[in-house]
């Protein structure tokens, strides 16, 4: 039987059942045509509406004859009208679709690029695919259905789980002790960093530091003592205007009443204040009668009886008294501090050279300021009584009636605004990591430590830095002696082995101190290390034979005992 041409199968074909499943329908987006009943032949498609023919016609039929058997249209998409029965079987084979018909017949459309084979499945077998199709995507959905299910139960389990996890740490977090609290800083806005954590970043040293706020104040009083003393020595009224101004242009800062009454607390025979007016202000705003506070810096009489001047080194004292007064309020938060303590310490003022470890200078309060002069009080009529007393005569009934009753409820006290509460601290308790711990061993821990700290605080700073060195030393020995064998001499000038030695040391450092260090070896192990002056200069000995490790462990005991424990 010949092989019938594919135009003759679109001619015949008509709306009928759909060929494959709707799955592949979907994805080349094409009418569905009615089902038609297994066994019954496809009769032919009929002419679509509008007069235009299907793919196939006596025209086309022609073209792909003289063409090669590559049917032409009017116009093609250029993609096979087929659909590929991948999902209804194993079939490798393809039907054509009858989409392929209405969308050669457009215009809009180029030819065919591609031959279009002709099916060899009989008519009779696609229904029976399109149903084993279904069962085959059934299953499919089923399956992924239950896994889908099975994931969402595991994920629910999940989220419990770490729900009465997250519940647990709370409940611990609730029951254990809170740790040891600051002084308790004042309701408001958190403070910055950089303030909180200000004596941590300074350099050199560690000493008796002052607060970022303290310092800030003494850089006020600073400022202010400068522009005080220049009006104050041409003869100028002072008033807080023009010092407040001064000192603003120069620190670049706020400065208002409350840092003078700061001022005031911690230096109290620095200034007086009073409240005085008809003073020219040159100022549209404010007027020569009002009152203003004028600021006058108290000073010695001098011996000839000339007015005092503010001279540079009475501004160099004046601010020298104002550091010391900061770092004795400083002290007395430390000392109520060490008071706290568990056991408790006490260190002379005139020996402390630095702040308890866990002392946070930064958490120190500020300072109260002190009251300032005022105006004296103006008669004003501030309450509907005075103004009712004085003008009962000029008003009418009605509005004597309005006052009465605003009298009476202004009368009435005003519920006093509630104070910011105030944290208690809670007494240190002993953490869950030293239960079953003697009692004995920690009373004698905290004892020893007790007495390191209080070393660590009366410690001078020439015993600070003699500290220093003996914790360089044996790195330094070591380079030293590394330094002799490479050189394989006897003896080495003091120039010559500080330029070797800043030159291999870890850490920069100056010849100077390279020298300072070899003659601290020289003075602790004379018998290793030896200095000789020779006319003008000083050469170094050294025992090569000694043992470098007990040298070492000689110098770590000498630096332990010189440190106090």
């Amino acid at each position: 039987m010949a092989q019938r041409r594919v135009t003759d199968f679109f001619a015949r074909r008509r709306r009928g059942p759909p060929a494959c499943l709707p799955r592949a329908k979907q994805a080349l987006r094409t009418p569905s045509p009615a089902k038609p009943a297994p066994g019954v032949p496809a009769p032919a498609l009929s002419d679509p509406p509008g007069g235009s023919r299907p793919v196939g016609g006596e025209g086309g039929e022609t073209e792909a004859r003289a063409g090669g058997g590559r049917p032409r249209g009017r116009g093609t998409s250029g993609v096979p009208g087929v659909l590929t029965l991948a999902h209804c079987g194993s079939f490798p084979t393809q039907v054509p679709s009858p989409s392929s018909s209405v969308a050669s017949g457009s215009p809009a459309h180029s030819p065919l690029s591609k031959k279009i084979k002709k099916a060899t499945i009989p008519a009779g077998q696609l229904p029976c695919l399109a149903a084993q199709g279904d069962k085959i995507s059934r299953k499919d959905t089923v399956s992924e259905l239950q896994a889908c299910l099975q994931r969402a139960r595991e994920l629910g389990a999940r989220v419990q789980a770490l729900r009465a996890h997250a519940q647990e740490e709370d409940a611990e977090k609730s029951a254990m002790p809170e740790p040891e609290r600051g002084p308790v800083e004042p309701c408001g806005e958190k403070v910055p960093a950089y303030q909180r954590f200000h004596v941590l970043a300074q350099p050199g040293i560690p000493g008796l530091a002052l607060p970022y706020k303290y310092q800030m104040l003494a850089e006020m009083f600073r400022s202010m003592d400068t522009v005080v003393g220049m009006l104050y020595n041409r003869a100028e009224a002072v008033t807080f205007a023009k010092v407040k101004q001064g000192v603003q242009d120069m620190m670049r800062r706020r400065f208002e009443e409350r840092n003078v009454g700061q001022i005031k607390t911690v230096y109290p025979a620095s200034y007086r204040f009073r409240q005085e007016r008809n003073i020219p202000t040159f100022k549209d705003g404010i007027k020569r009668s009002d009152y203003q506070l004028t600021i006058e810096p108290l000073l010695d009489q001098e011996a000839s009886g000339v007015a005092p001047q503010l001279t540079a080194s009475r501004l160099l004292q004046r601010r020298h008294i104002f550091s010391q007064n900061l770092v004795a309020r400083v002290k007395e938060h430390h000392k109520a501090f060490l008071a706290t303590l568990d056991p408790p310490m006490e260190v002379p003022e005139d020996q402390l050279t630095r702040w308890h470890p866990r002392f946070n200078v930064d958490e120190v309060p500020d300072i109260e300021p002190a009251e300032l002069p005022r105006p004296p009080p103006t008669e004003k009529l501030a309450t509907a009584q005075e103004v009712l007393a004085r003008a009962r005569s000029l008003m009418s009934p009605r509005m004597e009636k309005a006052l009465s009753d605003l009298a009476l409820r202004t009368a009435k006290p005003s519920s006093p605004g509630s104070p910011c509460p105030v944290l208690p601290a809670n007494p240190p308790a002993t953490p869950s990591a030293l239960k079953g711990v003697s009692q004995a061993l920690l009373e004698r821990i905290r004892v020893k430590e007790a007495q390191k700290q209080l070393a660590q605080m009366t410690r001078r700073p020439e015993q600070e830095q003699r500290l220093r060195r003996l914790e360089r030393l044996p790195e330094l020995a070591r380079v030293l002696r590394g330094i002799f064998v490479s050189e394989r001499k006897p003896a080495l000038t003091m120039e010559v082995a500080c330029a070797r030695m800043v030159g291999s040391y870890h850490t920069p450092m100056s010849p100077g101190d390279m020298e300072q260090h070899l003659q601290l070896l020289a003075e602790l192990l004379p018998d290793w290390l030896s200095l000789h002056h020779i006319r003008t200069d000083t050469y170094l000995k050294l025992d090569k034979a000694a043992d470098l490790a007990g040298l070492t462990v000689r110098l770590a005991r000498l630096a332990r005992t010189e440190e106090g424990l």
